[in-house]
């Protein structure tokens, strides 16, 4: 599988820009582009950025996504802050788009795909997207810190049909 570098990075961006042009938190950023990624698959049969994911303690997370974020970073159309919400805890990552995405990379179904997940997980904070994720076949079927199939996500049966 090959990874769509322009498009993972787009992707990324135009997540940012529908969710007020930041994304808190590397954990809530790797469940959106799960979910982006496996809700395509399951109802195109078809791979969006490419990226495998890896069944870690806190649900899947893309193998790529730091270095892709830090040669987005390091290209300046994303900038990434470490803001220490609570003493003691680790550092928040802070997404912030500095660029509008390019659509015109994406199709059709790839935008809707993209306003579907903005609309229907944007809201929830990266525990709340971790909760999600752990209940879901493709993390449930998998082992710990192995692969995760993108062929499990047929055993999801999500609702393609409402907007939200």
């Amino acid at each position: 599988m090959t990874i769509h570098n322009k498009k993972y990075k787009e992707a990324i961006l135009y997540l940012c820009s529908k969710l007020g042009k930041e994304i808190r938190g590397k954990k809530k950023l790797a469940k959106l582009l799960y979910f982006v990624d496996f809700d395509f698959f399951e109802k195109y049969q078809k791979h969006f950025t490419g990226d495998k994911y890896k069944a870690l303690p806190m649900g899947p997370f893309p193998i790529s996504l730091e270095k892709i974020t830090k040669e987005m970073a390091k290209d300046k159309i994303l900038r990434i802050k470490l803001v220490e919400e609570r003493k003691g805890y680790t550092p928040t990552e802070v997404y912030t788009c500095v660029k509008e995405p390019d659509v015109s990379i994406f199709t059709p179904e790839e935008i809707k795909m993209l306003d579907r997940i903005a609309v229907r997980y944007g809201h929830l904070n990266g525990k709340q997207l971790e909760d999600l994720t752990h209940a879901e076949a493709p993390f449930v079927g998998t082992e710990s810190k192995k692969e995760i199939q993108y062929e499990l996500a047929f055993y999801r049966g999500t609702d393609f049909n409402n907007h939200a």
